[in-house]
């Protein structure tokens, strides 16, 4: 139930909104952490080079335009710019031009990126079966993709 406030003031969380909106906020930041840790120490990269990889790995001839990855990984494109170089220096990503537009790159994952991804995706799906979904039942999950999808859906209407 919204309040009537004066249009100047801001529509305060109320009790119950504020109740969901901490832990979402506490989930916000612990859940990349703990993923970050755990790719950390098996590859020593982060969980957003890995979702780059995997990104990849699902493009067509494991290939997206430098600007549709950034997109995609929702980060800027002097981070992934950053990404692609770390990547690309460990042979698992390559960059290549468009031969028809010179002035724009593509991301290439290589077949030592396939192989790394393809090493690290078990230990990966393991990790976030522990930390998010061996705690919810199906009705849970089903759940936990509306609501996702609908904040998700909301975010990208925002976003350019």
């Amino acid at each position: 139930m919204i309040v009537d406030q004066p249009v100047d003031q801001p529509r305060w969380l109320d009790e119950h909104e504020m109740a969901a909106w901490l832990p979402l906020l506490r989930v916000v930041q612990l859940l990349p952490r703990a993923l970050d840790t755990q790719l950390r120490a098996e590859a020593g990269v982060n969980h957003t080079y890995y979702m780059l990889l995997a990104t990849l790995s699902a493009a067509p001839d494991r290939r997206l335009s430098m600007t549709d990855l950034a997109h995609r990984a929702a980060t800027s494109q002097s981070r992934l710019t950053h990404a692609v170089d770390s990547l690309e220096k460990r042979g698992w990503v390559r960059r290549a031009q468009c031969p028809v537009d010179g002035r724009k790159q593509y991301a290439e994952l290589t077949d030592a990126g396939l192989a790394e991804l393809e090493e690290l995706a078990p230990l990966h799906v393991a990790e976030v079966r522990r930390l998010v979904f061996d705690a919810l039942d199906p009705d849970e999950v089903e759940q936990l993709r509306t609501l996702s999808r609908t904040i998700l859906d909301n975010l990208q209407e925002e976003t350019p």
